[in-house]
C-alpha cells in the first residue's frame, strides 16, 4: 500500500498495543467513557486520493476509513497472525484451489445479507482493466484475470473470472491460476472486501458515501478536504465488542498542524507524528504513544520508462550511494527511523540484512566516478517531487543536498501540496522528475514487496510508477508462487529481489517505525498494518 505520512504507500505489518499511562483531562466528563464526545473520537489522516471504494483505495489515507467500513474474509490480529474474519475457514488440499465458508449474520449497512456472491461480483469489478482500479494487480492469481486484462485498448471479451464460483450462499470457491499459498494472507487486504448490488448502479455516488459490511457505517457524505464520519453499525455481529460509538476522521493537509490538536486534544488518534515534534513527542503526550517497527520503506523512485536520463542502473546506483542513509535516520529522524538495506521490510520473513549491497552503502567517491562514467544527467540537475503533507520536507531536502553536494550537480526538491496531487500525475504518467514513495504492505508476505510495485501487471493497473520491466524478475515471481513450500518460495522471492538490487528501479532509503500518538481519551489502543484494531480502542 503506498503512502502520504511519516509511513504510507505504507502501512505495517507490526501489530502494537499500547496503553497510557493517564486518563481523564481533555474533553472527559461525568457523562462516561468518552466524555462530552459520547464515546465519539477523532483520527487524523490526509485527503484521500481517490472516492472512496476499496478496490480503488491503495494509500493509506482512504484505507483508513475504508477499513472501518468494511469487512473482508481474513485480518491480521493482534499478534501479526493472519486469522479469519468475515470467514469461517479458509481450506485448500493443493493451495490452488480454495473453499470458503462465510459466517452467517454479516448484512451491509442497508440490510443487504453479505454473500458468496459480493465478494464474486466485486473482485470481478476489481479485476477487470476497463474499471482502472487501482488494486487491480492483487487479484491476478485468481483463474480468468487475463481475461479481464486483455491489456491497453484491447476489448475485454467477458465480465467475470472463471476461477469464481458461488456454491451457494455462504460458499465460495476460487480457483488460482496457480498454486499461492499466501492467499488467505492476501486475503485481508480491504481490497478483498464484499460490494452490495447498489455499488454497481453507481460506483461513483456510491464512493461519496459508501454502504459497507463493517463494524461503522457513514454518518453522512465524503467531506472533501474536511472530514469523514463513521458511526457503529449496531447489526454488526461484533458490535458488543466496539466500545467507540463512531470516528471523525479529520483531514488535514499539515502534520504540526494536526499534532499542535493532538497536544490541545482537539483530535485523539495521530498515526504520524511530524519529524519536527519526534524528539519530544513521548514527552510533550507523557507517553500516550505508539514506538514501534513497521512494515514500511521509504523511497526515491524514477519514472524509468517515462524519462531517458533514468534509464541506466549505474546512474541510479550512483544517486544511491551518494545518499548517506545513517545521518538521515539519526538526525533528520531521531532515531526513528533506520537505514534501508533491502527492498523488504525486516519484520516481514525473507528479509535479508545488507541484500542490497554496496548500492546501499554510502560511498560519496565511488559514487561520483560511477555518476560521471554513467553519463550524469541532463544540464546536470535533478528534481524530487515529495508530497508536502506528509512531513517529507526535511529528509528529501537532506537528500537533495547530499546529492547535490556529492556529485557536484544541482538538486531541487518540488512539494507537491497534497499526496494525492503526486499520486495523480504518476498515474497519469506526466511526472518526469524523481519521487519520494514508501511502500507498506497490504500482507504480510514478501510477494506484496514485490508486484505490486515493480511487475509489469502492476504499470497501468498499479503502482509499478517506475514503469520497471525485467522478464527475469517476471519469472523469479512466478517460480516463487508456485513454490510447493514457505521456504521455497523465498528463496525465488529473494533471487527476484536480489535483481532489484542490481537494477535499482527505486532507491531504499529507511525502514519506517510506527509512531503514533493518543490524546487523553483513549486508554489504550492496538493497531495492525496502520489500521486500528477498533474492537481494542479502550475509553478512559
Amino acid at each position: 500500500m503506498r503512502g502520504a505520512k511519516s509511513a504510507k504507500w505504507v502501512a505495517g505489518a507490526a501489530v502494537v498495543a499500547l496503553a497510557a499511562t493517564a486518563c481523564g483531562g481533555g474533553d472527559g466528563d461525568s457523562k462516561g467513557k468518552g466524555g462530552s464526545s459520547g464515546g465519539v473520537i477523532s483520527m487524523e489522516i490526509g485527503e484521500p486520493q481517490n472516492l472512496l471504494v476499496p478496490s480503488n483505495t491503495y494509500e493509506t489515507e482512504g484505507g483508513q476509513v475504508i477499513h472501518a467500513l468494511f469487512t473482508g474474509l481474513t485480518k491480521l490480529n493482534e499478534k501479526s497472525e493472519v486469522v479469519n474474519d468475515l470467514a469461517q475457514s479458509v481450506e485448500t488440499k493443493d493451495s490452488k484451489v480454495w473453499t470458503i465458508k462465510l459466517k452467517p449474520g454479516y448484512t451491509f449497512h442497508n440490510g443487504e445479507a453479505v454473500t458468496a456472491k459480493s465478494f464474486i461480483d466485486a473482485w470481478n469489478y476489481g479485476a477487470n482493466q476497463d474499471n482502472a482500479q487501482q488494486t487491480n494487480p492483487l487479484f491476478s492469481h485468481i483463474q480468468g484475470y487475463k481475461e479481464l486484462n486483455p491489456g491497453p485498448k484491447k476489448k475485454v471479451a467477458t465480465k467475470e473470472m472463471s476461477g469464481l464460483k458461488a456454491v451457494d450462499d455462504n460458499t465460495l470457491q476460487v480457483t488460482l491460476e496457480a498454486p499461492f499459498s499466501a492467499f488467505p494472507a492476501q486475503l485481508s487486504f480491504s481490497a478483498f472486501s464484499p460490494l452490495p448490488k447498489v455499488f454497481f448502479n453507481d460506483p461513483k455516488g456510491f464512493g461519496e458515501a459508501p454502504i459497507g459490511n463493517g463494524p461503522f457505517k457513514m454518518s453522512g457524505k465524503f467531506q472533501h478536504d474536511e472530514k469523514i464520519s463513521v458511526v457503529k453499525y449496531d447489526k454488526y455481529p461484533e458490535a458488543s465488542k466496539i466500545e467507540v460509538k463512531g470516528v471523525d476522521f479529520k483531514i488535514y493537509s499539515n502534520l504540526d498542524t494536526a499534532y499542535k490538536d493532538l497536544l490541545a486534544n482537539n483530535i485523539d488518534f495521530h498515526i504520524a507524528i511530524p519529524d519536527s515534534a519526534l524528539a519530544t513527542y513521548k514527552k510533550d503526550l507523557d507517553n500516550r504513544v505508539i514506538d514501534t517497527p513497521d512494515s514500511s520503506v521509504g523511497f526515491i523512485g524514477f519514472p524509468l520508462k517515462y524519462n531517458d536520463a533514468f534509464k541506466k542502473p549505474e546512474l541510479r546506483k550512483a544517486l544511491s550511494m551518494a545518499i548517506d542513509r545513517k545521518t538521515i535516520s539519526e538526525k533528520i529522524f531521531q532515531g526513528a527511523r533506520t537505514p534501508a538495506d533491502d527492498f523488504i521490510s525486516p519484520i516481514i520473513q525473507g528479509y535479508r540484512k545488507g541484500a542490497c549491497g554496496d548500492a546501499c552503502n554510502y560511498d560519496p567517491a565511488k559514487a561520483k566516478a560511477l555518476f560521471q562514467q554513467a553519463g550524469g544527467l541532463p544540464n546536470n540537475t535533478l528534481e524530487i517531487g515529495y508530497n508536502a503533507d506528509g512531513g517529507h520536507k526535511g529528509w528529501v531536502e537532506a537528500v537533495a543536498n547530499m546529492l547535490q553536494q556529492n556529485l557536484g550537480i544541482k538538486v531541487t526538491a518540488k512539494p507537491f501540496e497534497k499526496f494525492q496531487a503526486i499520486l495523480n500525475d504518476l498515474d497519469a504518467k506526466k511526472y518526469q522528475g524523481a519521487f519520494r514513495m514508501a511502500w507498506n504492505m497490504d500482507y504480510p508476505d514478501m510477494e506484496n514487496y514485490l508486484r505490486p510495485i515493480f511487475s509489469k501487471d502492476a504499470i497501468e493497473n498499479g503502482s509499478n510508477y517506475a514503469g520497471y520491466v525485467n522478464e527475469d524478475f517476471e519469472k523469479l515471481l512466478v517460480e516463487g508462487d508456485k513454490a510447493p513450500s514457505k521456504d521455497e518460495a523465498i528463496k525465488k522471492y529473494q533471487a527476484a529481489d536480489d535483481i532489484l538490487a542490481k537494477d535499482m528501479p527505486y532507491i531504499p532509503v529507511y525502514f519506517y517505525k510506527l509512531n503514533a500518538g493518543f490524546s487523553s481519551k483513549i486508554k489504550s489502543i492496538s493497531v495492525a498494518g496502520h489500521n486500528v484494531l477498533w474492537d481494542t480502542v479502550k475509553l478512559s
